[in-house]
This record gives structure tokens, sequence and C-alpha cells, in this order.
């Protein structure tokens, strides 16, 4: 297999083979999609246990598991059809043109048509935002009530507590909900081949065609049981992806640990949790 196996990017016409436009698109896709949903999620947890009303909170809550619940193909014909359109006619351009000084934003549009990294990174934040918000949610309930009450008592505002009592106290459970949402968005396939392009090659700028490792497999698996070193190639892609897919979800794993032990000792120690 080494004979194929080669991080640089390859030709995939010749006799090298090379998965490095292939990480280097699921780096940018998963990484700007784990950003954005990380800030949104944030927000979104924040306001359902600290801020909203009991009937708004639940409202919230029922959308964002209802998201979590959609069929990924859904989400990238929606992308396709809805939003590509108005990236490739309006959004794009109006980028190119403002923030265009800004690297990764002043490149070339897509030659093949409305497909792109942006389009592929709004979809995946969109898609990871339920995953990441639910975990949030649980680990901000999770914090003890007597925390929570004592920073009250001192004189602090009801943000002061969620940021420095809250937040602070929640941060493995947090840090854990964004890995597990990384492992969602570098894993994802269907959703991501139907907006991104499915071009192997390192992308020119967020508008450009490029593919991601999942993606590139989904598009190729009818081919290459026709052609066995595309077979072994596809093999190779796969399992690298494994190999940090599996990283990702460990180190998230320890961390859900860590905090469930913490959790426990302080309630136990200090009195009930939040609700």
């Amino acid at each position: 297999w080494s004979t194929y196996y080669n991080f640089l990017p390859g030709d995939s016409t010749g006799s090298s083979w090379g998965i490095g436009s292939f990480v280097v698109g699921t780096g940018i896709t998963a990484g700007a999609a784990l950003v954005l949903a990380t800030f949104l999620s944030l927000a979104l947890s924040v306001s359902i246990v600290v801020y909203l009303p009991s009937i708004p909170s639940r409202i919230l809550t029922i959308l964002t598991n209802l998201l979590a619940g959609i069929p990924s193909v859904v989400y990238g014909l929606w992308g396709y059809v809805i939003l590509a359109p108005y990236f490739a006619l309006a959004l794009e351009p109006s980028l190119r043109d403002t923030i265009g000084w800004i690297p990764g934003f002043g490149g070339p549009v897509s030659e093949i048509g409305p497909h792109g990294l942006l389009l592929a990174i709004v979809i995946l934040t969109i898609m990871i935002i339920p995953l990441t918000t639910a975990l949030m949610r649980d680990a901000l309930r999770a914090v003890p009530n007597d925390l929570i009450e004592a920073g009250l008592a001192l004189g602090a505002t009801r943000w002061e507590v969620a940021r420095r009592v809250r937040m602070h106290s929640a941060r493995l459970g947090i840090g854990s909900a964004i890995l597990l949402g990384f492992g969602r968005a570098i894993g994802e396939s269907v959703a991501v081949a139907m907006v991104i392009g499915a071009v192997p090659r390192l992308p020119l700028s967020l508008y450009s065609a490029s593919s991601t490792q999942a993606s590139f497999i989904f598009y190729q698996l009818d081919s290459a049981f026709l052609y066995p070193l595309l077979l072994r190639f596809l093999v190779e892609v796969a399992l690298v992806l494994l190999v940090i897919a599996l990283i990702v979800n460990l180190v998230a794993q320890r961390l859900t640990h860590v905090e469930f032990a913490t959790a426990t000792t302080v309630g136990s120690e200090g009195g009930p949790t939040a609700r």
C-alpha cells in the first residue's frame, strides 16, 4: 500500500495517489464548522439554562432535538437547492468584494457550479449544532446548585454566574461536546458530498470546490470495485479517517468521565445540582 500512499497531493490518473488534499479539506470544513457551532451552541445552551423562561426553554430544546433527527441527505439537498444559488450569486461575490483581503476570502469561486468549502462549512455547522447544544446544555445543568446560589449571594449578575461559575465548572463537559461535534463533522459524508464539489485537489479559497476524506469515499465507492488501485486507496483514506475519529472520540469520552466524576463528587459534598 505504501506505493499508493502519499500525504502530498497526488495525481488521481497516475500511479501517485495522495490524501493531502482530502486531509486539508476535512480539516478546513470540520474546523471552521466547529468554531461556528461552538459559539452558537454556547449561546443557545446558556440561553436555555439561564435566561429563557420555562416554556420558551422547552420549545427551543425540542427544536434542537428535532434538528438532530433530520437525515443528512435532507441537509445536503436543502443546501444544494436552497443555499447554493444564493451563495453563488450573492453571498460569495459580496464577501469577495468586502473582505477579500482576508486569506481564503479573496480567491476564485468554484468553476463547476454552486459548490465549495464555504457552503459545506455552513451545512456542517447546522448539522452539529444540535449535538453540541444538547451536550453543553446537560453539562451546564449538572453544575451544583450551591455554587450558583453562592455566586448570586455574593452579588454576581446572572451573566457573571453563567460565565464564571456554570461555564467554568462545566468546562470539561463543554470540551467533550466540542470534540464530539468535531468527530461528527469529520465523519459526515452524504451532505458534504452534495455541496462541496468532490474535486480531489487543494482548495484555492473558501469558494473553491474541494473534497473531504468521507465525501471522497462516498463519491468513489461505486467505481472502486472496478479498479483495485482505487479500492486500495479508499481503504487507506478510510483508515486515516478512522484513526482521527478514534482519537477524537477517546479524548471526548475521557473528558466526559472526568466531568461526571467531578460533578458526582461535588454534588455529594455540596448539595443538589441545578435543574
